[in-house]
């Protein structure tokens, strides 16, 4: 397969705050989204990068919900305390915390627009292994339970897909050794996994329409899918003179995020997350620069600060997950799956996907969101 698949480092978490919770969490999301200034979180591991940036983050506002994948760091040292600042009146047993999850990243060019999500999706879930995915403007993320990381590279080197000679998977035992640990890494499903792909969409539409999730769209809501600057062509910030202060131990001024950032970017993402938006997600990853998939209304928000096709139009279909158990598998791959199958899309085609915490969005062109739309209702609403 065409793609180049790694393990991020560390550990990370999956967070849902309830969007009537969500001012209450905005000071919260912030200081997850700004990186602490240098020297005060040494000796500890916040998931930063060398020069202060995120190794991972995910900021998704949606209809449903909030959602933020971060490393679990922040989580005692930010989210614990907030939601203990909470009244005793079951406020906090709504705000939810997932731990002990690992991120993959797939960079898939040459890859199938249309096919993309079921090929690196159907593995997994036929393995049985639960996943969330995200999809940003240069990659895909795929968020697995840490226990099943050895799972996931026998699932998808089996499939044909190579990983990253870097990644730190293969630096104990190598590949066969994956493949012993594999059936070991996790206690086995209490359901037998699918046994092909048709069986993988059957039971799917069977959970979700047994447990009434009825796909919709938000009237008039409408999305771009777009990117921040290349940290490389942000201007202006290496060649203002910097400031006198006191030297470090090496006598030289430390450099912090908002050296190498754009500001103008920062500043406008923090006005949107402040409005409450209707939808917008923002990726950050130590190799990419900041993606964003916002409500086409925020544009004029961020001014000329996104770089990418902002005139065009994505609908999103949303699945309200709430009603399913957190470890249920085959969502992803079940749902693209059954679109790409019934509407016979064209390679060219794109489909993205959207997990967060309690609910997923298929998202595709205006044009075929319509159809998309017709073919999940016939096969998850209920007949009268």
């Amino acid at each position: 397969m065409n793609a180049q698949i790694s393990f991020l480092n560390g550990t990370f978490s999956l967070i849902h705050v309830p969007l009537h919770l969500y001012p209450t969490f905005l000071q919260p999301i912030l200081q997850v989204l700004l990186p602490k200034s240098p020297g005060d979180s040494a000796g500890t591991d916040d998931g930063l990068t060398a020069d202060n940036h995120h190794g991972f983050l995910n900021i998704s506002i949606t209809p449903i919900e909030c959602s933020i994948v971060c490393h679990s760091s922040w989580v005692k040292s930010i989210w614990e305390p907030a939601i203990q600042r909470l009244p005793k009146d079951g406020s906090r047993r709504s705000v939810t915390i997932s731990k002990d999850m690992s991120v993959v990243s797939v960079i898939s060019a040459g890859m199938d627009a249309a096919s993309r999500v079921v090929d690196l999706t159907s593995p997994l879930a036929l393995a049985g292994i639960s996943i969330f995915f995200i999809t940003t403007y240069y990659s895909d993320f795929i968020l697995v339970p840490t226990k099943d990381r050895q799972s996931v590279v026998t699932a998808l080197l089996t499939r044909g897909f190579e990983f990253s000679e870097d990644d730190a998977a293969f630096k104990v035992g190598g590949p066969q050794a994956h493949s012993r640990a594999g059936s070991q890494s996790s206690e086995p499903p209490s359901t037998p996994p699918p046994s092909s792909v048709a069986e993988l969409q059957i039971r799917t539409f069977n959970t979700l329409k047994k447990r009434s999730v009825t796909p919709y769209v938000e009237d008039g809501l409408r999305l771009i899918h777009c990117s921040g600057r290349e940290r490389s062509s942000v201007r202006g910030y290496s060649e203002r003179p910097s400031f006198t202060r006191k030297p470090t131990g090496n006598g030289a001024r430390t450099k912090s995020w908002v050296d190498t950032v754009d500001t103008k970017l920062y500043t406008s993402v923090i006005s949107a997350l402040a409005s409450q938006p209707r939808f917008l997600s923002i990726t950050l990853a130590q190799d990419d620069p900041p993606s964003l998939l916002l409500d086409k209304e925020l544009l004029g928000v961020f001014g000329d600060s996104l770089v990418g096709p902002t005139d065009g139009t994505l609908v999103p279909i949303f699945l309200d997950l709430d009603n399913l158990p957190f470890e249920a598998t085959g969502i992803v791959s079940g749902v693209a799956g059954r679109l790409v199958q019934d509407m016979h899309m064209l390679d060219s085609a794109e489909l993205t996907y959207l997990s967060t915490a309690r609910a997923g969005a298929v998202i595709l062109s205006g044009e075929l969101a319509d159809r998309a739309l017709t073919t999940l209702k016939a096969g998850l609403v209920k007949e009268c």
